[in-house]
């Protein structure tokens, strides 16, 4: 097969997978099942990395890349969105903070517990590891890469239909996408990406996050 066909077929891939995909689900509101979508995305990208791209789980999750000078300004700028998150809040709905901290702990347990490995880590496997990989050829540079990664996972969240998710998911997304294109670490970055998840969901950012958000926002 030659290049342009190959070109061709990632470019009708990458318009199915990261426009078309996320536009029904916008359409026909089935935010509700956004986890059937998101890991039979994952699936379908699972798939093609392990033909493509797969050399070794270790070269796949770069364990290494979690050291305390990466860590370092991880934390650093979770701090600081998360103090952001946190006044953002008070002043946009203060009804919402802190609602499952105080009336569902078991469900807010259960989040910390469950974001990490049934949201997190297929979310950026999709728009990292797989993402970088498949899709390096259409752009230029590692700039560009991250701030493709950072607009296509915003538009994934446009499906909650409320204008919070995409604006902190571009801003999550660029954040994450920086993380992953400095380590090449889907564990660190997957560490990172439940930092703020889970933190969300604590602090009452989380409902714009969720199915529900659609029906009732």
């Amino acid at each position: 097969m030659n290049k342009q066909k190959i070109n061709t077929r990632l470019i009708a891939e990458f318009i199915l997978l990261c426009l078309v995909l996320p536009g029904i689900i916008i359409f026909y509101k089935l935010a509700p099942f956004m986890f059937a979508f998101l890991w039979s995305a994952a699936g379908y990208c699972a798939l093609v990395y392990k033909r493509h791209y797969f050399t070794t789980w270790r070269d796949l999750w770069h364990l290494e890349a979690i050291t305390w000078p990466n860590m370092k300004p991880v934390l650093i700028r979770f701090i600081i969105a998360a103090i952001a998150m946190t006044v953002f809040l008070h002043f946009y709905a203060p009804d919402r903070m802190l609602y499952l901290a105080r009336y569902d702990q078991t469900l807010l347990v259960a989040l910390f517990c469950l974001y990490p490995i049934l949201s997190a880590l297929p979310q950026e496997f999709i728009f990292c590891s797989f993402f970088f990989k498949r899709y390096e050829t259409f752009f230029q540079n590692k700039t560009a890469m991250i701030i493709a990664s950072a607009v296509v996972f915003a538009f994934a969240h446009i499906l909650f239909i409320n204008p919070v998710a995409p604006t902190l998911s571009l801003i999550g997304g660029l954040i994450f996408a920086s993380t992953f294109a400095k380590t090449q670490s889907l564990a660190l970055v997957t560490i990172e990406h439940a930092l703020y998840g889970n933190f969300l969901f604590m602090i009452g950012l989380g409902w714009y996050f969720y199915g529900g958000a659609v029906a009732t926002g």
